[in-house]
């Protein structure tokens, strides 16, 4: 699960030398003006991340801008298409969230979102996401955790703890997933994670969250580190996230969750690319509409976008947050182009580390459930492409006129999205 990352890129063969006539160092790595102050802290100076010709990209280090664009980029022009700071991303802590007008589930409710995304109808026709592989790119998934210990993906190719890279992926110890950040976990608090993983495949038969789709497996992609002890949200940077990504891509993830994300500043064009090549690869991005402003705000980002939720791909699914009365709650971000459902995001139990269970609210917990359904259409349809899969959720809402501002006006139910997949397919 710790693997670390191999350094160091050589950079050999001529393909790209044609390109480089009409390129300069400024011209694929341009200065990069923030829209705020802002967002000009959460730019790095000395993390960059790097798209090469042949579609890779990597994180790179210097010690300046200047430094690394007349140095680094200079010597490696023929082989750059685009250069970006690095940025850092800052997850906001849910889990004690209070939400007016909503109290607690009862006990007997701890489940209520997948009741009310109709998960059981599935389920009932043994449909659980076998064979799917869901990726969770965010903090540490505690893969020790007992309802989730045997749904997380495995790798083959790899023996644990021995510190090689066995199967010469570029990853030493990739046995049970990534962590590509170094800072050390601490469970107590990097829970965010784990809390994703229950929501999409906890095994209810190991505890009392039942996961939306419970044989799925999840494959560990972790960038986001502790949340601090000042209480300012735990934080990591787009360029491992994209190393996490594009890692996911590789071990075969048919979908990929994102329950994070950046303010309406960093619209960084590498996070875009990476994005786009893995939706022009069949792979379904589910991402978390975002929580709006620090008062509980939720923003239209039709207008105010915040990335990635506001790319709108071809296979992205953008999710808002809705509550067990079936209304938006006032904290989710919205818009009826950028964001397409709702889907259950507020005290919502699942699994922490050390076979714990937490409530937690937030797009954050929109999202997996939205991953997790995905998964199940998915196993009843291999066929099926991420075109469909998305097509069938969006058309297959159940709708609540004026209550939700999202593109499909509904919120997410998994059965009628199975009745509009066999649609699509002829199944």
């Amino acid at each position: 699960m710790d693997a670390i990352r191999l350094s160091g890129l050589l950079v050999i063969g001529f393909f790209a030398a044609a390109c480089s006539q009409n390129k300069t160092s400024e011209s694929v790595f341009p200065n990069q003006n923030t829209a705020s102050a802002s967002c000009g802290k959460q730019a790095s100076q000395n993390r960059f991340i790097v798209q090469w010709e042949d579609g890779r990209f990597t994180v790179e280090t210097d010690s300046s801008p200047d430094q690394f664009r007349h140095g680094f980029v200079k010597n490696n022009l023929a082989y750059i298409k685009h250069v970006d700071h690095d940025y850092r991303i800052q997850l906001t802590p849910q889990q004690n969230l209070s939400i007016e007008g909503e109290a607690a589930p009862a006990a007997s409710d701890l489940n209520w979102g997948p009741a009310a995304i109709q998960a059981d109808a599935l389920w009932s026709q043994n449909i659980k996401g076998d064979g799917i592989i869901v990726a969770v790119v965010d903090g540490m998934v505690d893969v020790s955790q007992a309802q989730l210990q045997a749904n997380i993906a495995t790798n083959p190719g790899e023996i644990a703890g021995n510190g090689v890279d066995d199967d010469n992926n570029g990853f030493i110890d990739d046995y049970q997933g990534i962590k590509v950040n170094t800072e050390e976990n601490v469970p107590s608090r990097n829970q965010h994670g784990t809390h994703v993983a229950g929501i999409i495949a906890a095994d209810s038969t190991q505890g009392p969250v039942q996961g939306i789709a419970p044989r799925a497996k999840i494959l560990p992609a972790q960038f986001i580190g502790n949340e601090p002890t000042n209480g300012q949200g735990a934080s990591g940077s787009i360029g491992d996230a994209i190393i996490a990504m594009n890692y996911a891509a590789s071990r075969g993830a048919k979908i990929i969750n994102m329950s994070w994300g950046v303010g309406p500043c960093v619209q960084l064009p590498n996070l875009q690319a990476s994005l786009q090549q893995l939706s022009n690869q069949g792979i379904l991005l589910v991402t978390a509409a975002g929580n709006g402003d620090s008062r509980g705000v939720g923003y239209n980002v039709d207008i105010y976008p915040t990335y990635p939720s506001a790319y709108n791909l071809l296979n992205q699914i953008n999710v808002a947050a809705s509550t067990i009365s079936d209304s938006m709650v006032g904290f989710s971000n919205y818009g009826m182009v950028s964001v397409h459902i709702a889907a259950p995001g507020v005290n919502i139990y699942s699994t922490v580390p050390n076979n714990g269970v937490a409530s937690m609210s937030g797009t954050s917990m929109a999202s997996p459930m939205t991953a997790g359904a995905a998964a199940l259409l998915w196993s009843a349809i291999p066929s099926a492409s991420a075109t469909q899969i998305k097509q069938a959720i969006v058309k297959g809402v159940d709708v609540f006129p004026g209550r939700f501002e999202v593109s499909s006006k509904g919120r997410l139910n998994v059965s009628k999205a199975y009745t509009e997949l066999k649609k699509l397919t002829g199944h």
